[in-house]
């Protein structure tokens, strides 16, 4: 192969300093090396990259787009090399994280820009969205490597370790324009099986997959997540069950209205969770900060 990276690094290096000389000193080679390995890229490429008229070595107009691309990729034959010494020292390539959607996202992010902040390009991150059944079946089928808002209780088995993250509040919410928003309260089951439920579909695959909040025979519009549900019954297309956290403020604009039903509202256990063998530096990160209370409050905070 004619390109090389050494004849990208002197092509650069010539670019930068205006000679062949100079970039000789800075290389430490000698010119007569330096023009060579020019000189054999304009042979193997069959293009003319400097225009040596001048005193100033000057990139042609192909010689130019040569280097433009070829600095990318000087870049990222830099960024690998530091990349492989890292995962060398413990760091993993690449870290999967589940994110239970019953936990707005946005919280996350903060945590995500902590962990580049600490450790720049270290490990690739890969954030998954789960619901109910599917963050654990993410976890135990070794599609995640951590997830943050396991709900409930943990499937049965092992090979990971749990740290509790706190209660999430769950109330039931219709939109102020639906019949049951005038509802007497409690609103007793029989009632509300006449009425369209709004449910996020489990996303497990393996691990059989849960339902919360709804009634036997009653008619269901299911959607992929917590933001589709929380619009879906805000247009009054259905009721149900919604975090405490992600109303709060559609209760006080009027938005939704909550409504007291025989299942009344209830706290569901969240969790965070690794696996046991995993012992990448990067997991142990994130477990560090997912253990420390502030953190934990700041992923459970209402919108």
């Amino acid at each position: 192969m004619s390109l090389t990276l050494d004849a990208l690094t002197v092509l650069d290096a010539i670019d930068r300093r205006g000679s062949f000389a100079a970039a000789a000193d800075e290389l430490h080679r000698v010119p007569s090396a330096v023009s060579y390995t020019v000189q054999k890229l304009e042979q193997d490429l069959d293009v003319v990259i400097f225009d040596r008229r001048g005193h100033r070595a000057v990139l042609t107009a192909a010689g130019k787009e040569l280097l433009d691309e070829g600095r990318q990729l000087l870049q990222a034959a830099q960024h690998l090399e530091h990349h492989v010494k890292r995962v060398a020292t413990g760091w993993e390539a690449e870290l999967r994280i589940a994110v239970d959607t019953i936990i707005h996202m946005r919280n996350v992010l903060p945590l995500l820009e902590a962990f580049y902040a600490d450790n720049g390009g270290t490990t690739r991150l890969r954030i998954s969205r789960e619901v109910l059944g599917g963050t654990w079946d993410a976890l135990v089928t070794g599609r995640a490597d951590l997830i943050i808002g396991g709900p409930g209780e943990a499937p049965a088995g092992g090979g990971y370790v749990t740290e509790s993250l706190g209660d999430v509040e769950i109330v039931f919410a219709v939109a102020p324009s639906h019949p049951l928003a005038d509802a007497q309260e409690p609103i007793p089951s029989a009632v509300l099986l006449k009425h369209r439920a709004v449910a996020v579909a489990d996303t497990s695959r393996n691990l059989a997959p849960r339902t919360a909040g709804l009634l036997t025979g009653q008619e269901v519009l299911t959607v992929a997540d917590m933001e589709n549900k929380l619009d879906a019954q805000r247009r009054g297309l259905g009721v149900g069950y919604l975090p405490l956290t992600w109303i709060q403020t559609d209760l006080v604009a009027g938005r939704l209205v909550m409504k007291q039903v025989e299942n009344n509202a209830h706290r569901v256990p969240l969790v965070t969770a690794w696996r046991s063998e995993h012992k990448g530096l990067a997991l142990k990160w994130f477990v560090e900060q997912l253990k420390q209370p502030a953190m934990k409050a700041n992923i459970l905070a209402s919108e």
